[in-house]
């Protein structure tokens, strides 16, 4: 899709900023963000780092690997995946957290969303479509990948927001009703803009705290989670260098 619109800023590449490779990953959180730097540097050297966007090059000179993150919240993951798509990515996976909304759900599941809501202020700037969905070839390479480690995971529905403490339980028992799993700031947005774009966009999530009872409960210390976050960075690192090394 193209816009019909012209705007006073359009995304563009530095010319400080190096072009990357097909196939990259938006990590939104620093820590996770941190240990997909570390395994990339074990065979690689980090050739760029700003703000926006990390860029990791083998010494093959093959084009370099492009991470983008932190992103926190649907605007600043949107202008960093921006980034991404005018630097050369065409593939590219969304690598957050989410609170679960149903009973089944524990902390350090796996979610990949096919559709999501959104309850966020920046995909209305694309288009009109409140329900967005992923790139279906892209998402099948992602459950590939979760297969081939042995890794269960859920399919369905996320909703995104802009507010975390107006999760209401009016709402969140709403959208329990309809069969949504998780609740995060990204992924409708992600999803617009990739459709939009005309690249491919997929998500993968990780439960990292359980809104399904009649209170809050946490999860960011559990060993099953802090392990999914360790293993989903180990085979995302492996997908986007595949072919490379």
């Amino acid at each position: 899709m193209t816009d019909s619109f012209s705007c006073l800023i359009d995304p563009k590449k530095a010319h400080t900023e190096p072009s990357i490779g097909p196939a990259a990953l938006l990590i939104p959180l620093p820590g996770d963000l941190q240990r997909m730097g570390c395994l990339l540097s074990e065979s690689r050297t980090r050739v760029f780092k700003n703000q926006m966007f990390h860029a990791y090059q083998d010494l093959q000179g093959h084009p370099p690997v492009g991470v983008g993150g932190p992103a926190v919240g649907a605007p600043q993951a949107v202008m960093i995946l921006e980034k991404l798509i005018v630097l050369g990515a065409q593939k590219i996976i969304f690598f957050g957290w989410t609170g679960g909304l149903q009973e089944d759900l524990s902390p350090g599941d796996f979610i990949i969303p096919d559709q999501a809501i959104s309850e966020e202020g920046t995909s209305r700037h694309y288009s009109d479509d409140q329900y967005p969905k992923p790139s279906s070839r892209l998402q099948r390479e992602l459950e590939g990948l979760l297969q081939k480690e042995n890794l269960p995971f859920h399919k369905g529905i996320i909703w995104t927001t802009d507010a975390p403490y107006r999760e209401t339980v009016e709402k969140v028992r709403s959208f329990q009703k309809q069969g949504v799993l998780g609740v995060e700031m990204e992924t409708s947005a992600l999803f617009t803009v990739g459709a939009f774009r005309g690249i491919e966009m997929a998500a993968l999530l990780i439960v990292s705290d359980d809104l399904s009872g009649t209170t809050w409960r946490h999860g960011f210390r559990e060993p099953r989670f802090l392990e999914a976050r360790k293993k989903a960075a180990q085979f995302l690192s492996e997908w986007v260098t595949g072919g490379i090394d």
